[in-house]
C-alpha cells in the first residue's frame, strides 16, 4: 500500500513519541505501516486510540480466541479489509487456529466453528449494523455461555474495532498485506448478502 491510496496524505513521523511508535511497530509488525503516517497527521488521536487499544489488550474475562474471532467479524461486517488482515497476522502471531481465523469473514458458512464461536461472531455482527441489532434472544444465549463480565467485555472489544475499523475505512486505510508477508493462506472472502438475506439468516 502507498500513503497516495488514503484520502489524507501520511505525514512524517517525527519527535521522540514518534521514534517510540517506530520502534514498537517493526518489533510488532517488522515495519512502520503506512497508516502510521496518515494518523501522525494528528498524533494524539493516535495515541489515545493506541492506549484504548493496549488497554483491550488486558481485558481477561473473554476467551481470546472468541475476543479474535469478534473482532474480525466486526472488521468483516464493517468492511475494513486493514482490521482484518492485521488481526490475522496478530491471531497467527498469537498461536491462535489459523484454519479458524481465516474463516472468520464467511463464518456463517464454514463448519470449522463451534455454537457457541458461531454465537460470538453472531453478536460482533450483529452490534457492528446500523443500527445495531442485537437481539435480546442472542444476548440471553450468550450472557448463559460467557457470564456477565465476559459479555460486557465482547460488546467493548467489538465497539472498539468499531471505531478502529470506520476510522479506517473513512481515511482510506486499506490492508497493507501483513498476512501475505509472513506466508498465511489468504483469508476466505466473506458473501455478500442483500438485506433480506441478512434479516432472515
Amino acid at each position: 500500500m502507498t500513503s497516495s491510496t488514503t484520502r489524507i496524505p501520511a505525514a512524517e513521523v517525527t519527535g521522540v513519541y514518534g521514534a517510540v511508535v517506530k520502534i514498537f511497530s517493526k518489533k510488532m509488525m517488522g515495519r512502520v505501516p503506512e497508516s502510521v503516517g496518515v494518523l501522525w497527521n494528528h498524533p494524539t488521536v493516535m495515541k489515545d486510540a493506541m492506549g484504548i487499544g493496549r488497554k483491550a489488550e488486558g481485558w481477561k474475562e473473554l476467551d481470546r480466541d472468541l475476543a479474535s474471532y469478534a473482532a474480525m467479524a466486526a472488521a468483516a461486517t464493517i468492511g475494513c479489509s486493514f482490521c482484518l488482515d492485521f488481526n490475522y497476522f496478530m491471531g497467527h502471531n498469537h498461536g491462535l487456529d489459523a484454519t479458524k481465523i481465516r474463516q472468520v469473514p464467511r463464518w456463517r458458512d464454514a463448519t470449522v466453528f463451534s455454537p457457541l464461536e458461531r454465537r460470538v461472531m453472531e453478536y460482533a455482527e450483529a452490534a457492528s449494523q446500523t443500527p445495531p441489532a442485537v437481539t435480546d434472544e442472542l444476548s440471553d444465549a450468550l450472557l448463559v455461555d460467557l457470564g456477565p463480565a465476559a459479555l460486557v467485555e465482547l460488546a467493548a472489544r467489538v465497539a472498539f474495532m468499531n471505531m478502529s475499523a470506520r476510522m479506517n475505512v473513512a481515511l482510506g486505510i486499506r490492508s497493507e498485506e501483513f498476512a501475505d508477508s509472513c506466508g498465511l493462506p489468504p483469508l476466505a472472502e466473506r458473501p455478500v448478502f442483500d438485506d433480506s438475506a441478512r434479516a432472515s439468516a
